[in-house]
């Protein structure tokens, strides 16, 4: 009797190992796409909270310093590790309704100041100082410069500063409210912000693209907005 064996075919099992090898890989792509994602998820999400993140202006209430629609990069970490100066651009919470939920203005005094508004123009009396001695907003634009009033009065109004108390006002003084006007309404809020309000300072400035135009040109205005990265007045030092 002749017994007649079967030759099992390799062939058959080699493609199954390779199809077995190709699902496996494209598994562990599938998984190694969704592990790079979620990092990317983490990452975006930590700079942004803790961090940095981009901000668009809205409105002329900076002119010139800035303009209109131009973006700026704005950190969150540098009141957290530091306090607030004067001189600060920064982008805070006014608390005053709605509509309105931040502001970007100019930190003028600090806590201990002894301020005062006269003649439209801007005096401070520090802890250093015995005097009142007027500020030099060398980022004021002529249209501005001499010309911050308080309800659009030319006496004198003094104010003092106590613990976390900071005195802030747009660089466009008299075509927008900020302390001075208790950002629109003293009836329910005071003229101060603290530190805690604050949310971002300026980090960057960018500009705005007019991709119309294909220019850095503000339409309204007709400025030229190029960046200008770490040499925009979004901090200055004054020496008193």
């Amino acid at each position: 009797m002749f017994f007649k064996f079967k030759k099992k075919d390799s062939t058959v099992e080699v493609k199954n190992n390779e199809d077995e090898t190709i699902n496996s890989q494209s598994k562990s792509e599938i998984l190694d796409f969704f592990k790079d994602l979620l990092i990317i998820i983490v990452v975006v999400v930590v700079i942004r909270t803790f961090i940095a993140m981009p901000f668009q202006i809205s409105g002329q209430s900076m002119y010139s310093s800035y303009y209109d629609r131009e973006f700026i990069i704005v950190d969150r970490i540098s009141y957290i590790l530091w306090n607030p100066s004067r001189g600060d651009v920064i982008v805070f919470k006014p608390y005053v309704n709605d509509a309105k939920k931040y502001f970007l203005k100019r930190i003028i005094w600090v806590p201990g100041d002894t301020i005062k508004i006269e003649e439209g123009n801007v005096f401070i009396k520090n802890k250093n100082t015995s005097d009142f001695v007027q500020l030099d907003e060398v980022y004021l634009n002529e249209e501005n410069k001499g010309n911050t009033f308080v309800w659009i009065s030319k006496w004198s109004h003094q104010y003092e500063l106590a613990n976390d108390q900071y005195f802030v006002m747009w660089d466009n003084r008299n075509h927008s409210t900020d302390s001075r006007e208790c950002f629109s309404n003293c009836v329910w809020r005071s003229e101060f912000i603290s530190k805690k309000d604050m949310i971002w300072k300026i980090f960057l400035d960018f500009w705005y693209f007019n991709f119309k135009k294909f220019d850095f040109i503000q339409p309204d205005l007709w400025i030229d907005t190029t960046p200008r990265f770490f040499s925009s007045p979004s901090t200055y030092s004054h020496n008193l």
